[in-house]
């Protein structure tokens, strides 16, 4: 970016944003993928996730989300009832090409009038952990953000002790932005809260980047990559 612009008292201000404000809000639509659809969850993904989740027998995915396991199918039920009827969070099932759900994410902190979206509220079945949908379902949701709505900031916020989010985050080509200290309070635990973000102005070369990991040609007949996603350049 260009040196830093003066106003007529000879202050330091920021540069002019270009571009019209407020950018859409983003609708309950499907985000195809090659690997992976996400669709707008509603309460006919509940039976998918409640069998997609059951794989994980200790729990441990649920540690740092706001909610507990589901008890049972009429819980995961309950559940999707209330995240389908919300906006912010705007909730997605990750679902495989043919329909299964196997997780959920969503918009949320959705800020139209500065062009400011958070993605987070993110749960993967053990199936599609550290699988190509599942990055592919985090490209789908940043593109979306930049490409199609016109977002200027994308972040990730996440317990500041939950390291695999933060290995996420750092993967995905976020960068950090500090850790709120006291942030909030979760399940009567104190939780410090971690920033990362992406900007438009990273995301042209950060897409690149997605769209040569993703291709077919990095991966093997076993569907292991090839080339790490932080090494492809």
């Amino acid at each position: 970016m260009s040196e830093t612009p003066l106003n007529e008292l000879g202050q330091p201000v920021g540069h002019p944003v270009d571009g019209s404000f407020p950018r859409p809000r983003p609708e309950r639509r499907v985000i195809e993928g090659q690997c992976v659809r996400l669709e707008p969850l509603t309460v006919d993904h509940a039976p998918g996730l409640f069998e997609a989740f059951a794989e994980d027998s200790t729990g441990q995915g649920w540690t740092y989300l706001p909610i507990a396991p589901f008890a049972d199918l009429a819980d995961a039920r309950d559940w999707a009832s209330t995240a389908a009827a919300s906006a912010d969070p705007l909730y997605f099932a990750i679902c495989t090409p043919d329909g299964q759900p196997v997780g959920f994410c969503s918009y949320l902190r959705i800020d139209p009038s500065v062009g400011s979206i958070e993605v987070g509220f993110i749960h993967m079945a053990p199936r599609l952990q550290k699988t190509a949908g599942a990055t592919e379902a985090m490209y789908l949701m940043m593109a979306h953000a930049f490409d199609t709505l016109g977002y200027r900031r994308y972040e990730w916020k996440c317990d500041a002790l939950n390291e695999p989010s933060r290995r996420a985050a750092q993967r995905l080509g976020f960068q950090y932005e500090g850790t709120f200290r006291q942030a909030t309070i979760v399940k009567g635990r104190n939780r410090d809260t971690a920033w990362f973000s992406v900007l438009d102005g990273e995301w042209p070369a950060l897409k690149a980047r997605f769209e040569h990991w993703l291709a077919p040609e990095n991966f093997d007949a076993d569907g292991r990559q090839l080339a790490r996603l932080g090494a492809v350049a």
